[in-house]
């Protein structure tokens, strides 16, 4: 199978990877309410564990429209789907570690690191959008980090208007014809 089929299939698939950033959206924003209502400590821990339900939710996201939800077993790029997944949970052991240094470090640090997962997305849709939305996610991290750091606490609901804002980019992205010029 050639690249630009398995990325075609992934595309179809996951109908341009928008379920995904839909639930992340709803995610990080419920983390950033945990921060602020019930404690720091407490949207760590809901950011985390919450994040390893995003593609599961996003699964059922496409399953409840028509078409296809999941790629075919053996398919070539569930390897590198998966490889990229697991980075995020291993890169926020460093966003909590920083965050239980300095609570306000844990939104921005997760937003960058979450924004360098998104890279390999480029690679798997054959899609230039999630270099866009990997770079929004980047810049709003280190923003929050070097720049302005006031709105490093709030950060989290700033990360969740991004990941909404690119929710209709990348379903319409997907339906282009060979979905590389979004």
């Amino acid at each position: 199978m050639k690249i630009t089929q398995a990325q075609a299939d992934v595309r179809r698939i996951y109908r341009g990877g928008y379920s995904g950033p839909l639930v992340s959206a709803i995610l990080w924003a419920a983390a950033n309410a945990v921060y602020f209502l019930v404690s720091p400590g407490a949207a760590m821990v809901t950011l985390f564990f919450g994040g390893m339900l995003i593609f599961p939710l996003s699964a059922v996201v496409l399953k409840l429209t028509p078409g296809e939800s999941t790629l075919p077993k053996g398919h070539p790029s569930i390897g590198l789907a998966m490889q990229s997944a697991f980075t995020i949970p291993l890169g926020l052991l460093v966003a909590i570690a920083s965050g239980a240094y300095a609570p306000e470090l844990f939104f921005p640090a997760s937003l960058i690191i979450v924004g360098a997962h998104y890279l390999t997305f480029i690679s798997l849709y054959g899609m230039r959008a999630f270099a866009a939305l990997a770079g929004a996610l980047v810049l709003v991290g280190t923003i929050a980090l070097f720049l302005v750091p006031a709105i490093a606490p709030i950060s989290g609901w700033i990360g969740a208007g991004v990941f909404a804002a690119f929710v209709p980019v990348l379903y319409r992205a997907s339906k282009q014809t060979g979905a590389q010029g979004d």
